[in-house]
C-alpha cells in the first residue's frame, strides 16, 4: 500500500490578461500550496482492474474524476495494459471551492501511480501529462509558489517564503462555482479591456517576475492579493460577500481576497499563532453565516508520497 498527500492551494495573485487563439483565457498566477490535504491510497493489484473509493459519498468515482483520468492517462503511456490498482481518497479539501482538490487528486494519481508501478516517469513528464488533464494539475505535481503562465499550466519556481505565513480559509459548505461559468462571466463583463498579443502578455509576465512581494514572500510586504475573476463571481455569489466581510472585519490580516473561482475566500496571517486566535474569535460569526473555516499554513511542496 502507498498513500500520497494532495495539498490544496490559494491564489495570492491572479489576473486575466486576455484571450488566446485556443479560446482558453490567458493567465499571470501566482499560486501556493496550503497544507490542507486530501489523502490518497494505493494497493496495487496487477490485474487490469483501476478502480476508486472515497470517504465523500457527494463525490463521483466514475469515469469522470480526474483520479481515475490520471490513472487511466498514465497506464496508457506505460504501455503496460495489465497494471491495476484498487484507490481510496480520503476528502478534506472541500469540493468546487476554487482549491484544486481535485486537480491534486488526480496529480496524486499520477505522481502515486508512478511509484507504485515502478515507471520512473520524471517530475517534467508527470507535469507534462497533469497538463493533459486540467490547467491546475501541473501546478499540483510541483506545488510550493509558483509563478503559472498560459492557461496555468507553465511553471516558474518562486523562492519559497522566508516566515511561517498562514491562511485562514472560510467557505460556505452548501455552494459551489463553476470555473467555466466564472470565466465565461468574466468575458462578458470584462472582455472590452482585455490585453491582446504576446507582447503584451509577456510584459504583464515580466512585471509579475519582479513584484517586490515575491523577493521572496515575507509578512514586512505581503501580497496584495488580487483576483480578477473576485470581481465578477462576489457580486453574483451572496456567500462570497458574506466571506469577505467576515475576514475584513479581523485585526491583523494582511490581506484577504477569494481563492481562484471561488467560492472559497482567505485572509493571511503574520503567523500561525495570529491565525489560530483570528478563527477563535471569528467562530460564532461563522457558525451563524453557515460558513466552515480552516486554519493552514505555506507548503513548500506539492503532492508527495507519504508512506
Amino acid at each position: 500500500m502507498l498513500t500520497v498527500t494532495a495539498p490544496a492551494k490559494v491564489n495570492l495573485h491572479l489576473e486575466v490578461l486576455g484571450l488566446r487563439s485556443d479560446g482558453f483565457h490567458e493567465l499571470a498566477m501566482v499560486m501556493q500550496s496550503i497544507d490542507l490535504a486530501d489523502s490518497l491510497q494505493f494497493t496495487n493489484t496487477a490485474d487490469a482492474q483501476i478502480t476508486l473509493r472515497c470517504d465523500d459519498p457527494s463525490l463521483s468515482t466514475g469515469a469522470d474524476n480526474l483520479v481515475l483520468k490520471a490513472a487511466m492517462l498514465l497506464r496508457s503511456r506505460s504501455g503496460f495494459s495489465e497494471l491495476g490498482v484498487s484507490m481510496h481518497l480520503e476528502k478534506r479539501i472541500p469540493i468546487g471551492a476554487g482549491l484544486a482538490g481535485g486537480s491534486s487528486d488526480g496529480a496524486a494519481a499520477l505522481v502515486g501511480l508512478n511509484a507504485l508501478w515502478g515507471l520512473g516517469y520524471t517530475p517534467a513528464a508527470l507535469e507534462s501529462m497533469a497538463a493533459e488533464l486540467g490547467s491546475d494539475m501541473p501546478f499540483c505535481v510541483a506545488g510550493g509558489t509558483q509563478l503559472c503562465f498560459g492557461r496555468g499550466e507553465l511553471l516558474e519556481p518562486v523562492a519559497p517564503t522566508t516566515e511561517g505565513l498562514a491562511v485562514l480559509l472560510v467557505k460556505d459548505p452548501l455552494v459551489s462555482v463553476s470555473t467555466p461559468w466564472a470565466y465565461q462571466r468574466c468575458k462578458e463583463l470584462k472582455g472590452m479591456d482585455y490585453l491582446e498579443g504576446e507582447m503584451a502578455f509577456e510584459q504583464c509576465r515580466q512585471n509579475l517576475r519582479e513584484a517586490p512581494w515575491l523577493q521572496p514572500l515575507r509578512a514586512e510586504c505581503p501580497p496584495p492579493l488580487r483576483n480578477d475573476l473576485q470581481v465578477v463571481v462576489a457580486p453574483e455569489t451572496q456567500a462570497v460577500q458574506a466571506s469577505l466581510q467576515l475576514l475584513k472585519m479581523l485585526p491583523n490580516t494582511l490581506a484577504v481576497a477569494m481563492s481562484g473561482s471561488g467560492p472559497s475566500c482567505f485572509a493571511l496571517f503574520r503567523d500561525q499563532d495570529q491565525c489560530d486566535q483570528a478563527a477563535a474569535d471569528l467562530g460564532p460569526q461563522l457558525k451563524a453565516a453557515g460558513l466552515k473555516a480552516w486554519t493552514c499554513s505555506f507548503r513548500s511542496d506539492g503532492v508527495r508520497i507519504a508512506s
